[in-house]
C-alpha cells in the first residue's frame, strides 16, 4: 500500500523569496484565492501582466474568482450573435457560422472592419475579479521593499498556506485557506504590529476590462456599486456591476470600516482572524471562525488525497523520476483547485482571465477527463450537469446548420453562447468528448446502468449529430467534410476533409454510443452503424498517417494532433500500429516544438504508450521545451506575459501518467500495461479501468 501522505508531503512547496511568476493558490474547484508572499494579495497590482511587462518580467496575477462570477458588458447597439454569421460552401450547400471576427483585432480595429458585434461576443461574458484582499500598514499598502520575505509554505495535504515575513522590521505570520464546500477564504494574522494598531486588512472591489485578459479595473469607481449592510456581527457588501450581482460577507474577529469600494478590517482580539465569503446569494448561516475553515480544509484535502488513485515513483533510480512525480502530485492539486467546479474551467483556471475568462469545450477533456481515470469521477460530474443545461442550445446550433442531434459550441461562458472567430465554430473534435466523459464515468462506476440512465440523453444527442455530420462518399466510405477546422488549426476550414484525429474519434464515439444502446436493450440506429464502420483512416503513399487525409498532408507546426488518433482516442482496430509508430517517430523528429502547446506533450506520450513505447512517452512528458515547463507551484507555463499558466497541460499529464503507469482495458476486456524502461519503477493503486 502506498504511503500517500509521504508521497504528497515530499512535494510540499516552500519559497524563501517572492515568486511573482509562481504564486500559490488555495481553493475548492468552485472558488480560488491566489496570494503573494504576504499570504494575501497585498501586491496584486505588481503581479498584473501589464505591470510585469513594464518591468520586463513575467508574473502571474492574483485572482479571487468563482465559477459563477460572470459579467456581461452593456450592449447599447443591441448586437446579436446572428450579426456575426458568415456563409461557408460545403458539399451539402451553404451553411452559416458565427465567424465574423478576427481575434487579433481590438475594439477599435473591429469597429473599423465592421466586426464590432464579433468583438462584443468574443470578449463577453467576462469572469469577475470578485475582490482584492491585502495588508495595510499605517492605513496604506506597504511598499514592496518594506517586506522582507521569510518562508512561505503550501501544505498540499491540508490546503493551508503559511507565510512568514518581516514588515517594517516586525515579524508577521499569515495563514490562509479556502473552505472545501463554500466560496470562502479564511486568514489568521499574528504580529506585534496588530498590538500597535498599525496592521490591518483591506478588501477592495473593482470593475473588469472588456479585453482578452479581462484584468480588474480600479480607476472607474462609477462603473459599479458597493453597498454595506450589517448582518449581526458580520458585514455584508452587496455588489453590482452592470447586470452582475453578488454578495460578500466578512465575519470573525474583525471590525469593519470604510466607504465606497475600499474597506478595512481591524482585529477585535489579539490576532486578526476572519472569513470572507462570496456568493451570488449568501447562505443564512455565517462562517465566522477561521479556525473552523482551516480544520475543514485539512479534512477535505486529506480525504481527497486518500481517495481515488495514487502513483509512487520513489522506487525508480532514473534521475527524472522525482521531477515527474512532483509534476503529477502538483497537477492533482492544481486541477482540484481550478478544474473541478460546476462549469468547465478556463485555460487559466481561477487564477486570472484568458479569453475574457470564458472556457473552451475542446479543452475540457484535457482539464478534467483525468478525474474519473484517477478514481475521482464526482469531480468531473460536477460540470456535466452544465452540458445537460445547455443541451437545447447545442440542439439549436445543430438544427441551424442542417444537422440532427446536438452540436456543442467551442468557446463559451455559462450560457453556452458561442464566441465568434474563424476557428472555434468550425472545430469538430470537442463533439465526441461528451461521450468520452460518459464512458470514463461508466468504467469508474460500480453501477453502469445508473451511469447510462444519467447520461444517455447526452450520449444519444451527441452521437446523432456525429452521424448526421458524416457524409457518404462514392467510394463506399464515410467522410468528415468541410467546412471543418481540425484540432491542428493550420489548415483551411473550407477545404479540409477527414483529419485523422477527428476521423478516429468520431468512429470510436459512435461505437461507444452503440454499445450503450445495446446494453440498455435499445435499438441501434442503422446510420450510426454505417458511419462508424465507414469512417476509415487511410495510409499515405509513404507509409505514414497524415494529419489531414484528403488530400493527404501534414504541416509540422502547432498540435501534432494526428497522434491523438491512437492515444487520446482508444484503439478501434482501424489504425495500423506499425504505421502509427512510424508516424510518431517522424513527428518527434520533425516537429517545430516551439509552436506546440502544453497538452501536445502528454498527447505524444499517450500515443507512444498505446504503441508499447514507454521510452518515447517518458521523453515526451519530460521534454525540455518552453511550453512543457512546470513551475515551482506546479502550473504548466505557457505564454509568459499573456497566458502565464495552462491547466490543459496539467490535466493532460495526469491522463498520460494514468495510461503509462496503470494501463487500460481494450475492447476485448483485456487489461494492457506497457513495460517501463530500466530505472523506472511505479507503484500504483486505486485506478479504475479506462478505455
Amino acid at each position: 500500500m502506498i504511503d500517500r501522505e509521504a508521497v504528497v508531503r515530499r512535494h510540499t512547496i516552500r519559497y524563501h523569496e517572492p515568486r511573482p511568476e509562481e504564486p500559490l493558490s488555495v481553493g475548492n474547484g468552485e472558488f480560488a484565492f491566489t496570494v503573494d508572499h504576504t499570504g494575501l494579495q497585498t501586491f496584486a497590482d505588481r503581479y498584473e501582466r501589464d505591470a510585469a511587462r513594464e518591468r520586463g518580467e513575467a508574473a502571474m496575477p492574483l485572482g479571487t474568482q468563482a465559477q459563477w462570477g460572470y459579467h456581461w458588458a452593456p450592449n447599447p447597439h443591441g448586437w446579436q450573435l446572428e450579426d456575426t454569421l458568415e456563409s461557408y460552401d460545403g458539399p451539402r450547400g451553404p451553411v452559416a457560422y458565427p465567424t465574423a471576427y478576427d481575434y487579433r483585432e481590438d475594439r477599435e480595429a473591429s469597429a473599423a472592419s465592421g466586426r464590432a458585434a464579433g468583438y462584443y461576443y468574443w470578449t463577453n461574458p467576462q469572469r469577475l475579479h470578485l475582490a482584492r484582499i491585502g495588508l495595510l500598514l499605517d492605513g496604506r499598502t506597504p511598499a514592496w521593499d518594506q517586506v522582507r520575505a521569510g518562508t512561505q509554505e503550501l501544505d498540499l495535504w491540508t490546503g493551508v498556506v503559511t507565510s512568514t515575513f518581516a514588515l517594517a522590521g516586525v515579524d508577521v505570520r499569515v495563514r490562509t485557506a479556502v473552505d472545501p464546500d463554500r466560496d470562502a477564504v479564511a486568514f489568521e494574522i499574528d504580529s506585534a504590529l496588530l498590538d500597535q494598531g498599525r496592521l490591518a486588512v483591506e478588501i477592495a472591489f473593482g470593475s473588469v476590462a472588456e479585453t482578452f485578459e479581462a484584468p480588474p479595473v480600479w480607476d472607474r469607481p462609477q462603473d459599479h456599486t458597493t453597498t454595506l449592510r450589517r448582518d449581526g456581527a458580520a458585514a455584508v457588501w452587496d455588489r453590482r456591476l452592470d447586470d452582475a450581482r453578488y454578495q460578500v460577507r466578512a465575519a470573525g474577529e474583525v471590525a469593519v470600516a470604510g466607504d465606497g469600494h475600499h474597506w478595512t478590517l481591524r482585529p477585535t482580539g489579539p490576532r486578526l482572524s476572519g472569513v470572507v465569503e462570496f456568493a451570488a446569494t449568501l447562505r443564512e448561516d455565517v462562517l465566522g471562525h477561521a479556525g473552523a475553515v482551516f480544520a475543514r480544509s485539512a479534512a477535505g484535502w486529506g480525504a481527497f488525497w486518500r481517495g481515488g488513485a495514487a502513483i509512487d515513483l520513489a522506487g525508480s533510480t532514473a534521475e527524472p523520476a522525482h521531477e515527474l512525480e512532483r509534476r503529477i502530485v502538483l497537477s492533482q492539486y492544481q486541477t482540484k483547485v481550478h478544474c473541478s467546479g460546476s462549469t468547465p474551467p478556463q485555460e487559466t483556471g481561477l487564477v486570472c482571465n484568458s479569453w475574457g475568462g470564458t472556457f473552451h469545450l475542446e479543452m475540457h477533456w484535457w482539464h478534467a477527463a483525468h478525474f474519473p481515470a484517477w478514481g475521482r469521477p464526482e469531480l468531473l460530474e460536477r460540470s456535466l450537469a452544465w452540458y445537460a443545461a445547455i443541451l437545447p442550445v447545442a440542439e439549436d446550433i445543430a438544427a441551424a446548420q442542417g444537422f440532427r442531434g446536438a452540436r456543442w459550441p467551442k468557446h463559451v461562458g455559462p450560457e453556452g453562447v458561442e464566441s465568434p472567430n474563424v476557428i472555434g465554430p468550425l472545430l469538430l473534435w470537442q463533439q465526441p468528448h461528451v461521450i468520452h466523459y460518459a464512458q470514463l464515468l461508466l468504467m469508474a462506476s460500480d453501477d453502469a446502468a445508473a451511469v447510462r440512465a444519467a447520461y444517455r440523453d447526452l450520449v444519444d444527442a451527441t452521437a446523432e449529430f456525429l452521424a448526421s455530420f458524416a457524409l457518404a462518399g462514392a467510394d463506399g466510405a464515410y467522410h468528415l467534410p468541410p467546412p471543418l477546422m481540425p484540432a491542428q488549426e493550420v489548415y483551411g476550414a473550407r477545404d479540409t476533409w477527414d483529419p485523422l484525429l477527428e476521423l478516429a474519434y468520431v468512429r470510436w464515439a459512435l461505437r461507444v454510443a452503440l454499445r450503450w444502446r445495446r446494453a440498455d436493450g435499445r435499438a441501434e440506429p442503422e446510420e450510426w452503424v454505417r458511419v462508424a464502420d465507414g469512417l476509415r483512416p487511410t495510409l499515405s503513399a509513404d507509409g505514414h498517417y497524415d494529419a489531414v487525409q484528403n488530400p493527404p498532408r501534414t504541416v509540422f507546426t502547432d498540435h501534432p494532433s494526428m497522434l491523438g488518433a491512437l492515444g487520446v482516442v482508444p484503439d478501434t482496430g482501424a489504425l495500423d500500429h506499425d504505421a502509427m509508430l512510424r508516424t510518431l517517430e517522424r513527428a518527434c523528429e520533425r516537429w517545430d516544438w516551439r509552436s506546440a502547446w502544453g497538452w501536445d506533450f502528454p498527447m505524444i506520450a499517450m500515443c507512444a504508450t498505446r504503441l508499447g513505447r514507454a521510452d518515447i512517452a517518458l521523453d515526451a512528458l519530460l521534454r525540455d521545451e518552453g511550453k512543457n515547463t512546470f513551475l515551482a507551484n506546479g502550473h504548466n507555463r505557457q505564454v509568459p506575459h499573456r497566458m502565464p499558466l495552462y491547466l490543459p497541460g496539467n490535466g493532460g499529464l495526469l491522463m498520460a501518467a494514468a495510461l503509462l503507469f496503470a494501463g487500460w482495458v481494450d475492447d476485448g476486456g483485456t487489461h494492457r500495461r506497457v513495460d517501463l524502461p530500466a530505472g523506472w519503477s511505479a507503484e500504483t493503486e486505486g485506478f479504475p479501468a479506462r478505455p
